[in-house]
């Protein structure tokens, strides 16, 4: 039974001593879909608590009564919403036990945090292993012994017994058992930093006290569901003068919040976070304060799936609201290409010319979550593997195995100036070929993008515009300074890519348009009547120079019941979708005859004019040129893959862009 629902039946009867998440196998599944976690509740479990676990744990004992009573008290505290069973604590995993073969493999940083004597540091810069640093790994223990964490495959190799050798060598005294055997996602934390002694003493302080490891599981659960079901962002908004709050979920860009983390103690989500921020690394505060800004990042591990949660904090008038954006760091899932994105043949021939080309700067627009980041990861990963590619994020959101990526972690309260200026100054000396920039965001990351899209390199960024013809005007704005001459000069700005993400109608149960003309839902959620309907679709037909019999049959909408290949029953409000597309635009200033003349002359209207005078295609061409995001997006629609009525949350109601004057010929 799934730990919250369990807690939900708490209200009405005692608690089981020891059924829950550790009565639970988490099953790491690979497939299209992605990450799958998948539960097996433990059965005929013996009234001592026997423990199953879905990793190779080793050597866990039953809690003794004290222990076992104060779990009971956070599961009962946690009544009146939802929560996580208690759990067994397992015993110390000594790594100083007699000689033997291979332990088996530490899998969590829970696993990690057991160990005895405790994690010091890493080694590898003091015996030259930096090379083989995805491989295995140096390590220095508490009592001044010394190991080598390896993965699998590495274990027995000669490496393995090199590395052994020079630390006997350098006189560091091996341990007994001086191989252990990680997890790729837990050695690639340790050599990375994100997971250091600090973060592992803390982790050890929390699995010994029983309230907080409870508290720590009901976060575990809390991102499992978020990676089951493909979320983005997970969203706890504390109430604090109420005495329930919920969590909310942004999957396929939708806001929701399932059943199960509604009404959920607002005193335990709020000790639940104070909790997980003792994992934050390169936060701004020793403890979490829910009256202030906060920023930071967790490494995470799911089912053997590697995830850097990015914290953002709002103290908001009614309590701490905190945002955790998810990153999976498994680079063995590998990122969809532009095509499978959703951009249109045409827009990939043109973004694959455009990275080939050496200078000059392609920059990628659009609001908070869409796309943008993936686009370009997407886009850097298929760069040809002669180049030399560097990259400064904040933080690194995607592992690009073909690139040097830099985390540049910033303050809030700006404190950090010369961030970009220490880089630069090695990075011009590195000889590279392509340079990413993860966003494009203040003076001086724009002084940055001045100074490096000017040099002959190839630049990639993002910025936060509202049209592909506004990122210069973003760029140049009071905020960011770039000259607005420099913009306009010519082999500065390769490319402009604006994109919006819309939800892609399940071809399975998608409905005529027609079927609205009986009546039915907006896109605001709100019922209208046939016509209501009728006017805009002919309001539509109008725009775009098709027959309003044409379009209710061609266009489709969605099926909110749903069917089996879509159909999701913990969250119904998105029935009829299968996953997201792309909608862009792309503008090549260089080849749009008076865009940078009026670009210099701060003419908008002009530019986009400019723009727009390539277009000589009808809507239901896959010719993008001189067509923007939202026509783009009609053509999708026109196809068959998009609700017309999500359209227009994206961009602009059809009624409006007509009465502009906008149409497409």
């Amino acid at each position: 039974m799934n730990a919250l629902a369990w807690l939900h039946r708490g209200l009405r009867w005692r608690l089981p001593p020891w059924h829950g998440l550790w009565g639970r196998a988490v099953v790491r599944q690979r497939g299209v879909s992605g990450i799958k976690v998948a539960t097996a509740a433990a059965s005929g479990m013996a009234a001592s608590g026997a423990a199953v676990s879905g990793t190779a744990a080793s050597g866990f004992k039953a809690p003794d009564a004290r222990m076992h009573e104060q779990r009971e008290h956070v599961c009962h505290e946690l009544v009146s919403g939802a929560g996580v069973a208690s759990l067994e604590r397992p015993a110390v995993v000594d790594t100083t036990s007699t000689p033997g073969p291979l332990q088996a493999a530490l899998d969590s940083q829970d696993e990690l945090a057991r160990l005895q004597p405790a994690f010091r540091k890493v080694l590898a810069a003091e015996v030259g292993a930096g090379a083989l640093a995805a491989r295995l790994c140096p390590v220095q223990f508490e009592d001044g012994s010394v190991a080598v964490f390896a993965c699998a495959d590495e274990a027995g190799g000669d490496s393995v017994a090199e590395c052994l050798r020079q630390l006997q060598a350098r006189g560091y005294r091996l341990q007994r058992q001086p191989v252990r055997v990680l997890s790729l996602p837990l050695l690639l934390a340790l050599v990375r930093g994100q997971i250091d002694a600090g973060a592992l003493s803390r982790r050890r302080h929390v699995l010994g006290d029983p309230r907080k490891s409870g508290l720590v599981a009901v976060f575990h659960q809390m991102v499992a569901w978020a990676l089951v079901h493909d979320a983005s962002d997970i969203h706890i908004n504390i109430e604090a003068q109420r005495p329930v709050s919920s969590v909310y979920f942004t999957v396929t860009g939708r806001y929701v919040s399932p059943r199960a983390y509604r009404q959920l103690s607002s005193a335990l989500l709020l000790d639940m976070l104070s909790v997980a921020w003792m994992d934050v690394r390169g936060g701004n505060g020793a403890v979490f304060d829910p009256t202030a800004e906060q920023q930071g990042s967790i490494w995470h591990e799911v089912g053997g799936a590697a995830v850097m949660l990015r914290w953002a904090s709002l103290a908001t008038d009614a309590g701490p609201s905190v945002c955790l954006r998810l990153l999976r760091l498994d680079s063995s899932e590998p990122l969809p290409g532009l095509a499978a994105l959703g951009y249109l043949p045409g827009q990939v021939e043109l973004l694959e010319r455009a990275r080939l080309a050496q200078g000059g700067a392609m920059v990628f627009a659009g609001v908070v979550g869409s796309g943008k980041s993936t686009t370009l990861a997407s886009l850097i990963r298929s760069l040809p593997a002669g180049r030399k590619i560097v990259t400064l994020e904040d933080p690194v959101e995607y592992l690009i195995p073909n690139a040097l990526q830099n985390t540049l972690g910033r303050r809030l309260d700006g404190e950090d100036h010369g961030v970009f200026g220490v880089k630069l100054r090695t990075l011009k000396r590195s000889a590279m070929n392509d340079l990413m920039i993860g966003e494009v965001r203040d003076a001086e990351t724009g002084r940055a993008f001045m100074d490096l899209a000017g040099s002959g390199m190839s630049l990639y960024t993002t910025v936060h515009a509202g049209s592909a013809a506004l990122i210069p005007e973003r760029l140049a704005s009071d905020f960011i300074r770039v000259s607005r001459d420099f913009l306009a000069a010519p082999g500065v700005l390769k490319l402009l890519v604006y994109q919006s993400l819309l939800p892609r109608l399940c071809p399975h149960c998608a409905k005529p348009l027609a079927q609205l003309l009986a009546g039915g839902e907006a896109a605001d959620g709100c019922w209208r009547d046939g016509a209501y309907w009728s006017d805009w679709l002919a309001e539509l037909a109008q725009l775009y120079g098709v027959g309003a019999d044409a379009a209710a049959q061609t266009l489709k909408i969605r099926c909110s019941a749903g069917c089996e290949a879509c159909r999701r029953p913990e969250l119904p409000q998105l029935n009829g979708w299968s996953g997201r597309t792309v909608a862009a635009e792309i503008i090549e200033p260089e080849r749009t005859p008076g865009f940078l003349e009026a670009l210099r002359r701060r003419d908008v209207q002009a530019a986009m004019q400019a723009w727009h005078a390539g277009c000589r295609s009808p809507l239901n061409s896959a010719d993008m040129r001189g067509k923007s995001a939202m026509e783009c997006a009609m053509y999708k629609a026109w196809m068959g893959w998009v609700d017309p009525r999500d359209i227009e949350p994206a961009f602009q109601p059809f009624a409006s862009r007509s009465q502009s004057g906008v149409a497409h010929a």
